[in-house]
């Protein structure tokens, strides 16, 4: 198994612990604070790794260009508002139509791929694609009454527009990601992709935390804080999102960005996973379909 593979799985295991996490913070701060843990909380952590890579192992320091940082300010900015549209769509009464349309984001990142980096996707990885797209997409409505035709005649309501609003945002950070990424690969003695994964996740992680900082000040101040009260369960919050991020940005430097976004979707069946065995709750026919779908897609892309 290919090494970028590995480093998804692995990655989408620690975003589902983050996200778990963050759930539980959320009942002691409001929406903006437990998303301002997983950035400020993991900026520490993101220096470290880095610090370590180069004092520590002895990885050249990458030198950034006009191209990093344009597209790590792109990513770092795209992914903010992706996650805001994803929190806001909870506001609406259907919102389980808007989050499965936000879960197109591999799709999209396709394209991004292919308008900004030129990468052309076989045929056989568009149709992983779609059938991954359609396996989490079953998942997000399989608890509802919503139809499978609701579903797709829903696709021009505002709450769908949001969806896909939200995937778009998240496609676009994370083929910026991966262009801000291989911008700093010319800077070194040969490509290093922990290293060019590292310095990346630094620079964004430190943006994030200082928009969202600004942001609470202005707005949220009384978030603050709630924020300082629970600081040690953050900083495992920070330890792990930052992990899971090291992880991403690794992966989508070695692969294509659509193609990561899918493998990454194991992460719904670990979040299944521990509702099965843990939590003791059973999963629907809708559920297991969905679920065999992304199996099917991740598969195929890996024997690609």
């Amino acid at each position: 198994m290919e090494t970028w593979v590995l480093i998804t799985i692995a990655a989408a295991f620690l975003q589902n612990v983050r996200s778990a996490m963050q759930k539980h913070l959320k009942g002691v701060m409001g929406t903006t604070g437990a998303t301002f843990v997983r950035f400020g909380f993991g900026l520490p952590f993101a220096f470290l790794y880095l610090i370590v890579l180069w004092q520590v192992i002895g990885r050249p320091l990458p030198v950034p260009n006009g191209t990093f940082f344009l597209w790590a300010v792109i990513g770092g900015l795209a992914q903010i508002a992706a996650t805001f549209l994803l929190v806001h769509l909870f506001s609406f009464r259907n919102f389980a139509v808007g989050t499965a349309y936000s879960r197109t984001e591999p799709a999209q990142a396709a394209v991004f791929g292919l308008i900004f980096l030129g990468e052309k996707a076989s045929q056989g990885t568009l149709v992983a694609i779609a059938i991954s797209v359609v396996g989490v997409m079953l998942i997000s409505v399989a608890r509802t009454t919503l139809s499978a035709r609701t579903l797709v005649t829903s696709v021009f309501s505002r709450t769908a527009g949001i969806g896909l609003l939200s995937g778009t945002f998240f496609g676009l950070s994370a083929v910026a990601y991966r262009s801000a990424s291989l911008a700093l690969a010319p800077s070194l003695p040969a490509p290093d992709y922990m290293m060019q994964a590292s310095f990346t996740l630094g620079f964004v992680i430190l943006l994030q935390t200082v928009v969202m900082l600004i942001w609470i000040v202005l707005r949220e101040r009384d978030e603050l804080p709630r924020i300082a009260a629970a600081w040690k369960p953050a900083f495992v919050v920070g330890f792990v999102g930052a992990s899971a991020s090291f992880g991403w940005f690794m992966a989508m430097t070695l692969q294509q960005a659509a193609v990561v976004k899918v493998v990454a979707q194991v992460e719904m069946l670990f979040t299944f996973a521990s509702s099965f065995f843990i939590f003791r709750e059973w999963i629907n026919r809708l559920e297991l379909l969905g679920c065999l779908l992304i199996v099917l897609g991740v598969v195929m892309l890996v024997l690609i």
